[in-house]
């Protein structure tokens, strides 16, 4: 969703100074590893920050044109996410794109195993009863495509800052706009 659906005010970097983990350790590891009593209040100040810059997000260009093409043709479409449920709903509302996605087809870290973890993408197509073959996932970072790669779905990165995974991906796109060529 941020970085692929939106643009996402999130800095990481940020969250990790406030919550006193170490720089590009990843976060919700990082808080797992930690004694619950250590990592309890860090998880509330976690949900804030995410929150607040769940508020501040806005749509990626070419998102709203790829995912009507998409909703028309009967095409299934999810969000799965490392983050929680209330910052999914600011985020897709913020953006105007909650009709896109039924409620059973949101995904948070709290509903499955978070990304790099196949889980999400393993309940979603067994929601949907359909094959890994007849899917995609989308995503913008190495997590996203781990996961769609440990799922046997297709993986399309969308390279928006010039990173690569080529271990994990099948398709590198820089515009949604080029997803018309592959979807």
């Amino acid at each position: 969703m941020d970085g692929t659906l939106t643009i996402s005010a999130h800095d990481f970097e940020y969250i990790r100074r406030e919550l006193g983990i170490a720089p590009g350790v990843p976060i919700l590891e990082a808080l797992n590893a930690m004694p619950d009593e250590q990592s309890a209040p860090l998880w509330l100040k976690l949900n804030q920050l995410e929150e607040d810059f769940a508020e501040q997000s806005s749509l990626m260009h070419g998102a709203l044109d790829l995912l009507e093409k998409l909703y028309a043709r009967g095409v299934e479409l999810a969000i799965l996410t490392r983050n929680t449920m209330p910052v999914v709903e600011k985020t897709l509302e913020a953006c105007g794109l909650d009709h896109f996605f039924p409620q059973k087809h949101r995904l948070d870290r709290d509903s499955c195993t978070p990304k790099p973890s196949p889980d999400g993408i393993n309940h979603l197509l067994d929601l949907w009863n359909i094959d890994a073959s007849k899917a995609v996932m989308v995503g913008d970072y190495v997590f996203d495509l781990q996961a769609g790669r440990s799922a046997g779905v297709t993986t399309i990165h969308l390279d928006t800052r010039g990173i690569d995974w080529p271990e994990c991906t099948d398709i590198k796109v820089k515009h949604l706009d080029e997803l018309d060529l592959y979807l």
